[in-house]
This record gives structure tokens, C-alpha cells and sequence, in this order.
């Protein structure tokens, strides 16, 4: 699979743009702030439904617009078909496939497939669980695009449990007996969406672990596969291989344990919300204790392990490699591009043409002042 065509409509600072894209590498260069960044950006917001550089849609749109058009010419086994997503922030996106709607945007999500390595991708072994759930959450919707519906549905009840919980706290006392009686049904909803968000991310971990050793050798030349080790961590305790109805009754086992804490501080202090992912290099953990370089080859090889497990299981993901040579020496540069290199597309961007290693080198685009000009 890969995108024969992208066409943006008041997309970031793109009043309007078309490009023609080929299988293989496709280079896009020029100064920072120029937006080429802009242009990988849509494509992965196409097959997720969100950016891997902002947590709201708002951005997306051009100054003085109302709405953001992104629309990809997908070709699978020469076969061509048009996705497309309005985005409208504030109100519901829109989606359509061959301009036929789609009852809901997020049935979108997955038709094409994107892993994206970016320079704050250290942040998913050096910064904090949120980053590190988004990775697992974002991961597990390329694989099945239902989990999106799980997630949202999580968040939604989450978000009315812990409005109960400030309400039980200012009102106290007796009048705060009828908000725990409801209490009680939320907790029952979250236990349920909580322990199906678990199990999937638990599975996923077990899944890459394999697959995350053998990325780490071959990204750190010298190291061994056992070496990097990534783990899940939720906020109570549950036994190894518990199915969902197991960790539904501890999870509400928990929250009536946690309960008094809870109202003292008037937010849910149990779920997946609260989990994160070990990630450990030498049985050690990569934050506080890894290199620079170390951390890095890590998060490249988190990167690459979700490429390979999703190729495992369908089409090959399109990569993007957003800017991310700048931040690596030379023979880290190589190592990846000669991974990498293989794939049905890549698309890379760089400000500097010298980053791109010879590999990678492909078809090139120059960006610079709004226009993306094929180079002679």
C-alpha cells in the first residue's frame, strides 16, 4: 500500500497543495518552519485520526479557516481508492471513502496505516507514562480500529466518575450519600472498559517484547536482543495471563478499596489512565540510567518494533521519518536508513539535504515559502 497522491485544503499553513507521490522514498527538504513537516503530518492524521505533534485538532486548520481538508489517493494491490477527512474542530469530523460518507470519522482509522519516528520520540522512554500510553493506545487502533471506540468510552465514564467524585467531596455529609449510590454504577462501567483496555495493552507488550529485542541488535550494533525489555506496569496488581473478567473484578475490588482516598482528593486513582510501560535496558531502566544514545536506539527500536507488527498483520505501514537524522550520529543514521530502506513507502523530511543518508536519498521535494517543488 502506499499514497499515489495527497491534496490539502486549509491544512496547517497549506491554503491548498497537490502532490504526486511514488512507492519508495520520497524526501521532502527545506528550512525548518517552511512545512514539510506539515505534509507527513496529514497523511498520519489520516490513518489515526490525530497528530503526532498536537493533542487537538485546532491547530490543523489554517489561520482564518474554518475547517482542514485531507485527502489521499490510496493504491493497494493497484487498486485506487480516495479517503478523506474533514476536520472540523469544535464540532464532528467528517470522513468519506471514493467521496462516499462514513457514518462515523473513526471508521476511518486504519484504512492506511503510518508509524512515525519523530525527534520527541525519546520522550517515550525519558518522559512520562503518558507518552508511553499514548504509544500503546495509538498502536493497538492501527491493529484493530474498534479499540478507539473502547478508549473514548473509557474516557467518557472516566470523565463523569471523577465530576461525581468532585461533587461528593464539596457537598459532603449526608447529601453526598445519593452521589456515591451513583458512584457505584460508574464504577461497574469503568471496571468493564478498563479491563478490556488492560487486557489489549497487555497483550500488545507481550507481543512486542520479541520483537523489540531484535529491533534494539540491530539498531545498536554491539548489544544483545535480550538487552532492551519492555514491560506493563497498571496501577494495581494483577497476576500474569488474567482474562478481562479477572482483572474487571480486581479493578472494582480495587476502587472500593481506594474509595475513601478517591473522595479525599475528588479523582479516579485506579486504571489504565494511571498504567505505563517498563521499558528496560540491562535490567535497568532506559530513564534515568540510559545514555542519550542509548535512550534513543531504544526509542527507535519501540518505533520499529510496532512497523513490524503491524506488516505481521496486514499491509506494510507507510514510515514517516520526521526530522529525526538531525538527532542522530552518523552510524546511527545508516543503521536505520538500511533498515528502513525496504519498505513499500517511506517519507522523510530533513533540513538539511546532507542529513538524509545515501539510502534514503529517493525522489526529493523542495519546500520552502509555501510551494513543494520536485528537485531537478
Amino acid at each position: 500500500m502506499h499514497v499515489a497522491h495527497l491534496s490539502l485544503h486549509d491544512f496547517r499553513s497549506y491554503e491548498a497543495l497537490e502532490i504526486d507521490l511514488d512507492p519508495g522514498v520520497s524526501s521532502f527538504v527545506g528550512r525548518n518552519g517552511q512545512g514539510k513537516t506539515n505534509i507527513v503530518e496529514a497523511i498520519d492524521y489520516l490513518s489515526r485520526l490525530s497528530s503526532h505533534r498536537v493533542a487537538a485538532d485546532l491547530p490543523l486548520v489554517r489561520r482564518g479557516a474554518e475547517r482542514a481538508v485531507v485527502r489521499a489517493a490510496v493504491v493497494r494491490d493497484e487498486r485506487r481508492a480516495v479517503l478523506e477527512v474533514e476536520i472540523n474542530p469544535g464540532r464532528s469530523n467528517r470522513a468519506r471513502v471514493n467521496r462516499g460518507p462514513l457514518p462515523k470519522a473513526r471508521d476511518l482509522i486504519g484504512l492506511v496505516r503510518t508509524v512515525v519516528f519523530a525527534p520527541d520520540d525519546l520522550a517515550l522512554v525519558k518522559g512520562d507514562p503518558t507518552e508511553r500510553r499514548r504509544f500503546a493506545d495509538d498502536l493497538l487502533v492501527l491493529r484493530g480500529p474498534r479499540y478507539a471506540g473502547t478508549r473514548t468510552d473509557y474516557d467518557r465514564v472516566l470523565k463523569q466518575r471523577n465530576s461525581l467524585l468532585k461533587t461528593a467531596r464539596a457537598r459532603g455529609g449526608s447529601a453526598a450519600e445519593s452521589v456515591l449510590s451513583t458512584l457505584e454504577v460508574w464504577d461497574e462501567r469503568l471496571a468493564r472498559l478498563g479491563a478490556e483496555v488492560m487486557t489489549h495493552r497487555a497483550a500488545l507488550v507481550e507481543e512486542l517484547l520479541p520483537l523489540l529485542g531484535k529491533a534494539y541488535e540491530a539498531v545498536a550494533r554491539g548489544a544483545h536482543r535480550d538487552d532492551a525489555v519492555i514491560g506493563y506496569r497498571p496501577s494495581f496488581e494483577v497476576p500474569d495471563g488474567a482474562d478481562a473478567a479477572e482483572v474487571e473484578s480486581l479493578f472494582h475490588v480495587e476502587l472500593q478499596r481506594r474509595r475513601r482516598d478517591e473522595l479525599d482528593r475528588a479523582v479516579t486513582l485506579v486504571g489504565p489512565h494511571r498504567d505505563d510501560l517498563l521499558c528496560e535496558l540491562g535490567e535497568l531502566p532506559v530513564k534515568g540510567y540510559a545514555s542519550h544514545g542509548e535512550g534513543w536506539s531504544f526509542a527507535l527500536a519501540m518505533r520499529l518494533a510496532s512497523y513490524d507488527l503491524l506488516r505481521s498483520t496486514g499491509d506494510d505501514p507507510i514510515l514517516v521519518l520526521d526530522d529525526v537524522f538531525a538527532e542522530l550520529d552518523s552510524g546511527r543514521r545508516e543503521q536505520l536508513a538500511e533498515l528502513v530502506a525496504g519498505a513499500e513507502q517511506v517519507l522523510v523530511t530533513a533540513a538539511v539535504a546532507g542529513d538524509v543518508p545515501a539510502a534514503l536519498r529517493g525522489r526529493r521535494f523542495d519546500v520552502a515559502d509555501g510551494q513543494v517543488v520536485p528537485h531537478d
